[in-house]
């Protein structure tokens, strides 16, 4: 048998460390084969100090376990009834094998196996320093080794810290009485009770409580009644529509609620400049009601707790935020995103929105955690991405700052945290699969917004798929033997010169392949360009001409594009037909490229990489140009064609 991605991480670990968890995953594997009718040697208690200690650290242990058939089940990992024991046998043959090779052993020995799975016991699990998994829980794989920078570590720890400290605002006694004078809870609640009334008749095995319930109506008016989304806001003095126009400086009363942003939205009709504080105060936010994703999380966190739900702060280093509540009936967190009306679809921003992430931590009264992996299904490509710090840094600093904040936690309170902890990170680990809603793209803020984000959808999805393009000469390109197209950045807006001028509106409508690349307009600067989406090590964007259908053959190629780079960033031009690659400049100026003669097709590409920081994805642009210049076009390609007489 083909050893499994999680029997072959399994065997990377030390012999040491090895040979011990394939004691347990043996004597599990055992259990169940020699008493297959035995209910309590299919079930292992997560929170269990042998299960904790010395089999969830290990690299490839749990895997294997989800790799045998067992399944997550709240607390508790089960082997279902259904569950192939051929496979779990399978599975154990190969880590027998393994242990008999290093031991040296010729001929299968037997094992001897207790009577039972490691005994459950009920005192409080400690896990050594090295395998409290509370940041470094992710699969079998290291994260980049490079050294990062003092800045970069400087910034998590701001955001560890200063997200940490905010969170306590929620606990404020009298805030939340504030907050539940604006709540409409009676409503609320009985609307929960009928419909968990409506569940049980339903389903009398439905395992959800009135605090679910209750949750999911507190999304749906949030989202309904009481926030609105600020893309721009309409202006002040005479009511019509403003454009984001760079900052302000904050006066004194913003800066006592924590805006030390303040957007200026300027009216072109009557030249005047309206206010947006982006406030950080959760009571000033329940007076306004109104911003985007920070003020909306920020204000549903203390809604969420002032209704007395356990709930905590989510920030994600790719520019977003969101809400987690504690579910006690189904013991788990559950994703909630204001913004969005959503609630347990922790798959929506990397499977829906195409977002590249990186880090995600939750903030609670009483602990910090490292989410990331609850959000993720592509773990190998979150860990390329996590290079701002170490990853022994990163749970040191987070346990540090738990050790702290739980100094004054009763120590029942401390195990019932860990016992959660514990169950997250078998969460994290285990196989994840989309749920309906999980797919698509970001609805909160307007196209224009998302777009430029890159929060629209993964280009993977089938509509992107059919959303490539092909030029194919039309008659009058053919009778004219001429292709000549030219994009203007500043109006985002395409020539196709010989084909009467036709205007083609919006830089990707005929791109014929593009990877993590958006449009990035800079209302401050009144700049305009194409870069990487934020969080993407790389981008690429190529055009594509087909001749053949038309009968023709390409005589002479001429291009002429515009980039720019900054500190280390790099853009790579080419020109490509079939197995020929000629490079170019982006220099503005237009080269001739005679190798290509002869081709029916041809393609142009560019690639962004580099750059430095936090802001790398900046640091490599196409067709940057300022909205203050004439209509010029920052891209240029000319082909003159031939019959193609072969």
């Amino acid at each position: 048998m083909a050893s499994s991605q999680g029997v072959l991480a399994l065997f990377e670990n030390p012999n040491e460390v090895f040979l011990d968890v394939a004691k347990l995953l043996i004597t599990y594997a055992d259990n169940i084969l020699r008493n297959p009718n035995e209910d309590k040697y299919r079930s292992i208690r997560i929170g269990n100090p042998t299960f904790s200690t010395r089999l969830l650290p290990v690299k490839g242990a749990v895997e294997c376990l989800f790799e045998m058939g067992f399944e997550e089940a709240e607390t508790h990992l089960v082997f279902p009834k259904a569950a192939s024991v051929n496979q779990l046998r399978k599975i154990r043959e190969c880590i027998v094998a393994e242990r008999d090779k290093r031991l040296g052993v010729t001929q299968p020995q037997q094992v001897s196996v207790t009577a039972s799975a490691p005994t459950v016991t009920s005192a409080p699990v400690s896990i050594p320093a090295q395998a409290q998994p509370v940041t470094n829980s992710q699969p079998a794989s290291s994260a980049p080794s490079q050294a990062p920078s003092l800045d970069s570590i400087m910034r998590i720890l701001n955001t560890l810290q200063s997200n940490f400290q905010h969170v306590m605002v929620y606990e404020n006694s009298e805030l939340q009485r504030k907050a539940l004078g604006v709540i409409p809870h009676q409503q609320l609640t009985t609307a929960a009770k009928e419909k968990l009334q409506q569940a049980k008749k339903d389903d009398p095995e439905c395992n959800l409580s009135e605090e679910d319930l209750l949750l999911l109506e507190l999304l749906h008016w949030f989202k309904k009644d009481f926030f609105s989304w600020v893309d721009s806001l309409p202006c002040s003095r005479c009511g019509g529509p403003t454009q984001s126009s760079g900052s302000l400086s904050p006066s004194t009363e913003d800066l006592r609620w924590g805006a030390q942003r303040i957007e200026n939205h300027h009216c072109h009709a009557c030249n005047h400049s309206t206010r947006f504080p982006r406030y950080n105060h959760p009571e000033k936010l329940l007076e306004m009601r109104r911003g985007r994703c920070g003020e909306w999380a920020n204000c549903f966190t203390l809604c969420c707790r002032a209704l007395g739900l356990e709930a905590r702060y989510i920030w994600d280093s790719t520019d977003h935020v969101w809400t987690e509540v504690y579910s006690a009936s189904q013991r788990r967190w559950l994703h909630c995103d204001s913004c969005e009306d959503a609630c347990d679809k922790p798959l929506l921003y990397e499977i829906g929105w195409g977002k590249k992430l990186a880090y995600i931590f939750a903030f609670s009264k009483d602990q910090v955690v490292d989410v990331t992996w609850r959000y993720s299904c592509k773990h190998s490509e979150v860990l390329s991405r996590r290079n701002k710090v170490q990853e022994p840094w990163l749970l040191q600093t987070i346990n540090g700052l738990n050790a702290v904040r739980q100094q004054s936690l009763s120590a029942e309170r401390k195990k019932e945290l860990l016992e959660r902890l514990l169950v997250e990170l078998v969460e994290f680990i285990s196989p994840k699969t989309t749920k309906q809603g999980e797919l698509g793209g970001r609805s909160s803020g307007s196209l224009a917004w998302r777009a430029a984000r890159g929060e629209t959808g993964p280009e993977t999805t089938p509509s992107a798929a059919m959303a490539e393009f092909v030029f194919v000469p039309t008659e009058k390109e053919k009778s004219g033997g001429v292709f000549h197209l030219r994009y203007i950045s500043t109006k985002d807006r395409y020539c196709r010169v010989f084909n009467d001028n036709e205007d083609i509106q919006g830089w990707d409508k005929v791109v014929w392949r593009k990877e993590s690349v958006f449009r990035k307009l800079e209302n401050d600067w009144q700049m305009v360009y194409l870069a990487r989406t934020e969080g993407s090590s790389s981008g690429k964007i190529s055009w594509k001409l087909d001749c053949a259908p038309a009968g023709l053959k390409i005589r002479t190629v001429s291009v002429r594009a515009c980039s720019q780079t900054f500190h280390s960033g790099t853009v790579r031009w080419s020109l490509q037909s079939g197995q020929t690659v000629a490079e170019f400049s982006g220099d503005g100026k237009t080269h001739l490229v005679p190798s290509l003669s002869g081709s029916s097709e041809l393609v142009v590409e560019a690639e962004l990489a580099g750059g430095e920081g936090e802001s790398s994805w900046q640091h490599s642009q196409l067709f940057r140009q300022s909205l203050k210049e004439p209509e010029e076009s920052s891209l240029e390609i000319l082909v003159e064609m031939d019959k193609d007489n072969a």
